[in-house]
C-alpha cells in the first residue's frame, strides 16, 4: 500500500475515534445532569457481620472535664466510643448523668493502643471502647534496678459509682443486639488485652454485676469447686499448661513453661477480671480452678474427656 495512502487512514482513525470519544463524553456529561440519584434497599446481602467483636472497658484515672478534654481534643491523639461521667464529680456541671457518645461506634476510636485478644491483635479496629470516669490510677518504675516486676508499680483503686453503672450497663445491652459478633468472651477490660502496661478497669470494677444483668462471661462456682477439689487431690496443671488455657481464653501469652514476667502481667489482669480479692499476680489453686471453669463454659473443644488442655500451637 502506497505510505501516503496509509498515513491518510491512519489520521482519518484517530480523528474519528477523537470525534467519538468527545461526543461520547459530551452525551455521558448530558445523561449526568439530567439523572437523578437514588438508592434503595429493598434488597440485603446476608453474607455480612459486624466490624464490631469487643466492647472494651476502661477508667480514665481523672475527672470529668479532665477525661472530656484528654478524649476530645486532638492534640492527646486518644479517644473512646462512650464517655460516663459519676455522680458527685464538682467538675460535671449537669444535674443528672448522661452516656456521652463522642465517637460513632462505625468509626475507629484510639482507645486500646497495641492489643491482642483471642488471636487477634488491632484492637481498636474492631471494638467500641467505653470510658468511665474514675479517678483510679497505677504508677509504673519499668527501669527501677531495685525493684522487680512484681513490685516496681504501685496503684491506688477506688470504688465505681452504682449510677454509673448502671448506665453502663443500659448502654451496653444495646451494643449487643446492634453487633451480634460480640460474645460473653468479647467483653473485657484494658488491661485483659494489654497486660503488660495496663492495669483499667482494675479490680473494683463490678465484672460479675455486668454478668447478672447478660453482659460479658462469668465461671460457675460449682465448678469452680469441682477444679478445685481435682486440683488439690491430684497434680496442678504445670506452668506450660496454665500458659496454655490463658492462651486459650484469649490472653496473649508466650508458651515459655517458666512463670516469667509475661505470664505474671496476665495472671494479674485475670485476677482483676475474675478474682478481684486476689490481684497479686501469683498463680496458686484458685487461679486455676476459675480458670478451667471458664473455659468448660465457653472453651470446652480445647479440654479433653480427661479435663487436660489441649494445647497445640495456634
Amino acid at each position: 500500500m502506497n505510505r501516503s495512502i496509509l498515513i491518510s487512514i491512519i489520521s482519518y482513525l484517530c480523528f474519528f475515534n477523537g470525534a467519538f470519544a468527545s461526543f461520547q463524553m459530551d452525551k455521558l456529561s448530558h445523561s449526568l445532569e439530567s439523572i437523578e440519584y437514588i438508592e434503595k434497599t429493598d434488597f440485603r446481602s446476608e453474607s455480612l457481620n459486624t466490624r464490631v467483636r469487643f466492647i472494651v472497658i476502661h477508667y480514665t484515672s481523672s475527672n470529668w472535664e479532665q477525661s472530656l478534654k484528654i478524649l476530645t481534643k486532638a492534640d492527646y491523639e486518644v479517644s473512646s466510643h462512650y464517655l460516663i461521667p459519676e455522680s458527685f464529680d464538682e467538675s460535671y456541671k449537669e444535674d443528672d448523668l448522661f452516656v456521652y457518645k463522642i465517637v460513632d461506634e462505625n468509626d475507629r476510636a484510639w482507645h486500646a493502643g497495641e492489643s491482642n485478644w483471642q488471636g487477634r491483635s488491632h484492637i481498636n479496629d474492631q471494638s467500641i471502647g467505653i470510658e468511665l470516669v474514675n479517678n483510679s490510677e497505677c504508677y509504673y518504675q519499668p527501669n527501677n534496678k531495685k525493684l522487680n516486676y512484681k513490685e516496681n508499680y504501685i496503684c491506688s483503686f477506688y470504688d465505681y459509682d452504682p449510677k454509673q453503672i448502671q448506665l453502663l450497663i443500659k448502654a451496653i445491652k444495646p451494643m449487643l443486639e446492634r453487633h451480634d459478633e460480640i460474645k460473653p468472651t468479647h467483653i473485657i477490660g484494658h488491661s485483659d488485652i494489654a497486660p503488660n502496661r495496663k492495669y483499667d478497669p482494675g479490680p473494683r470494677f463490678p465484672w460479675y454485676t455486668l454478668y447478672q444483668n447478660g453482659i460479658g462471661a462469668w465461671y460457675d462456682n460449682e465448678t469452680v469447686d469441682k477444679y478445685w477439689r481435682q486440683f488439690t487431690t491430684t497434680k496442678m496443671p504445670s506452668t506450660l499448661d496454665i500458659q496454655c488455657a490463658l492462651r486459650k481464653y484469649g490472653y496473649e501469652v508466650d508458651l515459655t513453661g517458666t512463670e516469667d514476667e509475661q505470664t505474671y502481667a496476665v495472671v494479674r489482669a485475670f485476677h482483676y477480671h475474675f478474682q478481684s480479692w486476689n490481684n497479686k499476680g501469683d498463680i496458686d489453686v484458685g487461679t486455676v480452678s476459675t480458670l478451667w471453669a471458664l473455659l468448660e463454659k465457653y472453651r470446652p473443644d480445647v479440654l479433653d474427656s480427661n479435663s487436660k488442655i489441649v494445647c497445640l500451637e495456634d
